[in-house]
């Protein structure tokens, strides 16, 4: 097995997002939590400016960062600036975190793909930001959609592969 890498995605409230992502091929592990914000220590009652993210732990050798934003694009509304569903945000906003210059240049690519695919009614708003601490999010919240299989999500798969 190759090294394992990290991705930190935000896209939207993160139990549909992780219980979509956690069974994807080279998936390794999931974790939800706040990333992006000002405030130390955050909580589901106080992450100012934080987003709703996802850290992902995968294995390059079964799957890639650009596959991984090829599929992000697929499960939520990349359109809509701070909302997903009924959530509405600076929390539910589209993001994702850059930890390096060449994940920044396969976002900018990946992004441009799915502008010119015509797919969505409208462009893109998904911000690329630098990445900071990744605060896990209290346990309640993490396998949420595991333990609760009825419970709320915005997220699911709307479209074939754009790559």
């Amino acid at each position: 097995m190759s090294a394992l890498k990290k991705a930190y995605i935000a896209g939207g409230c993160f139990w549909g997002m992780e219980d979509l992502f956690r069974v994807r091929p080279g998936i390794k592990d999931t974790e939800v939590g706040y990333i992006g914000g000002e405030n130390e220590n955050p909580t589901y009652h106080n992450h100012t400016s934080h987003a709703e993210g996802i850290e992902l732990t995968y294995d390059p050798a079964v799957t890639s960062f650009k596959e991984i934003l090829d599929y992000f694009f697929r499960i939520h509304n990349p359109t809509t600036v701070d909302q997903q569903g009924n959530d509405r945000g600076a929390s539910y906003r589209s993001t994702i975190f850059i930890q390096n210059e060449e994940e920044k240049a396969i976002a900018e690519e990946v992004i441009a793909i799915v502008n010119a695919s015509g797919r969505w009614e409208g462009d893109a708003v998904t911000t690329l930001e630098p990445y900071t601490t990744f605060w896990l999010a209290e346990p309640e919240h993490q396998d949420y959609l595991l333990r609760r299989p009825n419970g709320y999500t915005c997220h699911f798969e709307r479209f074939d592969t754009f790559l």
